[in-house]
């Protein structure tokens, strides 16, 4: 009966999935240098003079720019020398080959050699690049390139700082429009508090195992492993969510997509927490080691590889960076506590095997 229920929810699941990525409208992924985390705010103030439908926004922890046309005409971004870079209209999106900000821009760093036809004073050459109204870009006039902090930073490393205002021209036609924001340095929070409530945590946790595997609370720990789990998938699957939001996915299709194309893993291991720890609460045979391998992916693939925002101040999420803090600690404190749980209740179950023998 469970298996026939099992095998329907997920025909259910795979046809509302095939549903949504075929209604799905294309989305860009995040970049594949889109930051883990930090330490410097990019905020858009703006477009002056203002444009009804014309927007803009910051996406991937202020690492580029996505720009919304749907006024109806091409509206071009400028430049790094004043020469036409991106074109985004009602017939798409293209980018001007002669333009030096088509290369330098492909990466956060800025570190890409020019071609020889990278010609600002040449006449533009449109390549057509996407569908759709919106652009996105790195733009190195809201971002900090530097290796080393500013001076007033380093002297000062406790306070927020403005580094500056910055502004992106835009053309509206033969209308020059502006972007304008503002660079900020954070303070980043204290990474030793929060690894240590993650080390305190999964040791906690992974004590659990010491329980007799056979007796009473021993198969409470079990269920309660696998309720740990559970959220510890669930946190990581919000968490994943979150960073393709704010790499600028729309909808459940476009967040879909994105999830699938550039956060795959860290789905999937969240996913398959969730799987596990509810195989443990049903207190399933193998469920020891399912929790112990579930709990180890998990901890790897959505817990170490989003660690960074331990010590950064802004963390590629839409909500505030120390609930995506409190995310990870979750997914750490489940998955390697689970892990180290799981072992330890298999290598119980050994012993006594061996010692009869």
């Amino acid at each position: 009966m469970i298996r026939t229920l099992l095998t329907r929810a997920g025909l259910v699941a795979a046809g509302v999935l095939t549903a949504t990525l075929a209604t799905a409208t294309p989305a860009a992924a995040h970049g594949a240098d889109a930051p883990d985390g930090t330490d410097y705010r990019t905020t858009v103030s703006g477009i002056t003079p203002i444009r009804d439908g014309l927007s803009v926004r910051v996406v991937e922890a202020g690492a580029r720019l996505e720009l919304t046309n749907r006024t109806g005409r091409p509206v071009e971004v400028i430049g790094y020398s004043g020469e036409p870079y991106l074109r985004v209209g009602p017939d798409g999106v293209f980018e001007n080959a002669h333009s030096p900000a088509t290369y330098l821009n492909r990466t956060i760093a800025g570190e890409t050699t020019l071609p020889p036809e990278a010609d600002p004073a040449a006449a533009p050459s449109w390549r057509r690049v996407a569908d759709g109204p919106s652009v996105r870009w790195h733009d190195q006039r809201t971002l900090y390139r530097e290796s080393a902090p500013p001076s007033a930073v380093r002297a000062a490393p406790e306070r927020e700082h403005r580094i500056r205002d910055w502004a992106v021209p835009l053309r509206d036609g033969a209308d020059p429009v502006e972007i304008r924001g503002t660079l900020d340095w954070v303070p980043p929070p204290d990474a030793y508090t929060w690894w240590a409530i993650a080390t305190v945590g999964l040791l906690a946790v992974g004590a659990v195992g010491l329980l007799a595997a056979g007796s009473v609370p021993g198969a409470r720990a079990l269920a309660g492993l696998g309720a740990l789990l559970v959220a510890g998938g669930a946190a990581a699957v919000v968490y994943t969510v979150g960073r393709e939001l704010d790499a600028g996915a729309q909808g459940a299709g476009g967040v879909l997509l994105g999830l699938l194309g550039g956060q795959v893993w860290a789905l999937l291991t969240g996913l398959g927490a969730i799987v596990a720890g509810g195989y443990a609460l049903a207190r399933r045979p193998a469920a020891d080691f399912a929790v112990a391998l579930a709990g180890a992916c998990l901890a790897l693939f959505a817990g170490v590889a989003n660690a960074a925002v331990f010590a950064r101040s802004v963390a590629p999420v839409p909500w505030p960076a120390t609930s995506a803090r409190v995310l990870v600690a979750i997914v750490l404190i489940a998955g390697a506590g689970a892990t180290a749980a799981g072992v330890l209740r298999l290598h119980a179950a050994r012993t006594p095997a061996a010692t009869r023998v």
